[in-house]
């Protein structure tokens, strides 16, 4: 049985209740204890900073060369705070109400709650840290609204919401560097999970500029490390983002939870060419002020600004009149690819829709609408070359958040004692459909105060155990099956790229488990996937040395990790033979085409266990004792 180590009481008080009953570590013995950050976005920027401050000894990876390069800094629009400001209605109640429904009832109550209750001071937080969040002219500060909410409770600073948040966090990291109380390991990436006696002790990390294998000890291993949409290879995600830690702690035991459960957002540049590495995300906000449409004549070839009003059809304000262009973002994808698929797509390979912001200028004018949003519109014109004030933006849906990823308790932590994850790569919090600006939300809340309340009640009783160093047999084994593992990349020495095999994936994985499944293209797409695997370990071709700088030799290790991954994750789909939030089921939909859930069977997380490369369902019940689930309507 999964042990989710709900508190007991009511809802409102779980989470003071936790607190005034877990256990503490005496200041002086925690610099006795070591903990590990593997990321260094706003959720392992937030944890190494916040728990070095508390006297914990910590040691904080990073591929990148800077903590400043985390993809926290590519979110744009803003992040969700229940504060009422506007005095529209909001509450924390409302907050919580809210992300249950937009997660079409798939995620733990008592979590979802504590998102929304550490919501408001999170704001008061980041203000403190200095963060230039949007102001009224008076000094107040603004808010703007985003998908599936009828409220205005997002703070943002202009397009740049995830930078100035990262700016802020890189700032207190940077602090506790100077401070002798983190130290950082830039250009290192765990490549596997050191486990002793049933509980982490450790990681083995390459030195990515040297190409050394190295080994790290500590009592508590934390992961930060983001989400895994590129395993779709085309996605909103930068290039380096991966699944790998994620995938090496599922190997070694860690649950995999509701691995199918990914976001697609609708609001992207479309794919121009075979040849594109990656998408590029426009904000979710541009749907506050940008109406969306196509054509209402197939197939037509006009430009947009010669279309009159009346042969426009705005599909969004048509189908959800309640909340129109602000409808949830698995909705608005959906929406769009149905359009797209029926043949009114537009654009030269007719797969994207317009965003237009003709009414918005007429009615705030061009100021109004450069204040909110003019660095979204500078980005859009030096890649299309498109005055967006002039003309219709086109956009896209792409892969771009997973709501899925390891199974964590109330605590955060994985079904490995010691082992933590936090932010994007675990499940906890968004059920089957993320809400637009809860993604920051969610990483922040995670570092600054869930974590480093938690945690304790572990380290407590660690410091009464033996702590294990680099020297425990059990790293030395790990280590040399690392080493075997590159070795056997390397010396596969065929005639087809990495990225040529990313594509493969990518191609199925957009095809059958993306915005719309079913059990005959999943039962496909896994044989598919499998085969891929096959032709990988016998065509790639690996340039270069294990110890040198070696791009080529990263990608395919996080390759050959993002195929057992997409087997898992058709394998999800499959088993769950419903409809709910981006999970949908083309058997298992309304005549008009909404998604069908089946709560009677279906009420539950999946968590996979990973069994000698196959994978075990285990169920944690989703007992919903303070919100009924009800059927997910925006019309």
């Amino acid at each position: 049985m999964l042990n989710a180590k709900v508190p007991e009481g009511k809802i409102e008080e779980k989470w003071r209740n936790y607190q005034a009953q877990s256990r503490l570590v005496n200041p002086a013995n925690k610099k006795k204890l070591k903990v590990i950050v593997v990321g260094s976005g706003l959720a392992g920027a937030g944890a190494a900073a916040t728990l070095a401050e508390l006297g914990y000894d910590i040691s904080c990876f990073c591929y990148q060369d800077s903590a400043r390069r985390a993809h926290s800094v590519a979110a744009q629009g803003g992040v969700n705070a229940a504060k009422n400001y506007q005095h529209d209605g909001d509450s924390v109640w409302r907050m919580f109400y809210d992300t249950l429904k937009g997660g079409d009832f798939r995620s733990r109550e008592a979590n979802v709650y504590r998102l929304a209750e550490l919501s408001a001071p999170l704001i008061d937080h980041f203000t403190q840290q200095g963060v230039p969040f949007a102001r009224e002219y008076g000094g107040v500060l603004v808010n703007r609204s985003f998908g599936g909410v009828q409220v205005e409770r997002t703070f943002y600073a202009r397009g740049q919401t995830g930078q100035q948040l990262l700016l802020a966090a890189y700032s207190q990291l940077n602090k506790m560097i100077r401070a002798r109380k983190v130290e950082m390991f830039t250009r290192h990436e765990m490549l596997d999970l050191v486990v002793i006696d049933g509980k982490a002790k450790g990681i083995i990390a390459r030195d990515l500029q040297s190409g050394k294998i190295r080994r790290f000890a500590a009592d508590a291993v934390v992961l930060a490390t983001g989400g895994y949409s590129r395993v779709f290879r085309l996605s909103t995600l930068a290039i380096g983002c991966n699944g790998s830690a994620l995938w090496k702690a599922h190997k070694r035991g860690a649950f995999f939870a509701s691995p199918s459960f990914t976001q697609i957002h609708p609001t992207a540049l479309p794919q121009s060419s075979e040849a594109q590495s990656k998408l590029t995300l426009m904000s979710e906000s541009l749907r506050n002020d940008g109406r969306i449409w196509v054509p209402k004549t197939k197939g037509d070839t006009r430009k947009a600004n010669d279309i009159p009003e009346e042969e426009r059809d705005y599909y969004l304000e048509r189908r959800y009149p309640s909340f129109g262009n602000l409808a949830p973002r698995d909705i608005a994808s959906r929406a769009a690819k149905e359009r797209i698929d029926a043949g009114y797509g537009i654009g030269r390979l007719k797969n994207a829709v317009y965003l237009d912001f003709k009414h918005a200028i007429e009615r705030f004018g061009m100021e109004t609408v450069n204040d909110r949003y003019g660095n979204l519109f500078t980005m859009y014109k030096k890649i299309t070359g498109i005055d967006a004030y002039t003309e219709p933006m086109q956009i896209s849906p792409a892969a771009h958040f997973s709501m899925g990823g390891l199974w964590v308790d109330y605590e955060l932590m994985t079904t490995i004692p010691g082992l933590y994850a936090v932010g994007e790569c675990n499940f906890s919090d968004h059920g089957a459909n993320r809400l637009g600006a809860n993604s920051l939300l969610q990483a922040s809340v995670d570092g600054y105060f869930i974590l480093p309340n938690t945690i304790n009640n572990y380290l407590a009783q660690a410091l009464k155990e033996e702590h294990e160093t680099t020297e425990h047999p059990e790293f030395s084994k790990v280590e040399q099956e690392v080493k075997e593992h590159i070795d056997h990349i390397l010396a596969v020495n065929g005639c087809k790229t990495v990225d040529h095999f990313h594509r493969e994936l990518g191609k199925v994985m957009w095809q059958e488990c993306a915005m719309s499944r079913n059990k005959s293209g999943l039962q496909k797409a896994i044989g598919q996937i499998k085969k891929i695997r096959e032709d990988f370990w016998t065509e790639v071709n690996v340039t270069g040395h294990s110890n040198e700088l070696n791009t080529e030799l990263e990608k395919a290790l996080r390759l050959a990790d993002f195929i057992e991954l997409g087997i898992l994750m058709c394998t999800d789909a499959l088993d769950r033979e419903e409809s709910c939030g981006a999970h949908f089921r083309e058997e298992y939909q309304t005549e008009d085409g909404e998604a069908v859930r089946v709560d009677d069977k279906y009420a539950f997380v999946s968590a996979w266990e990973y069994s000698n490369g196959d994978f075990k369902l285990h169920k944690e019940p989703l007992d919903f004792e303070f919100i009924q689930p009800s059927v997910r309507s925006y019309k």
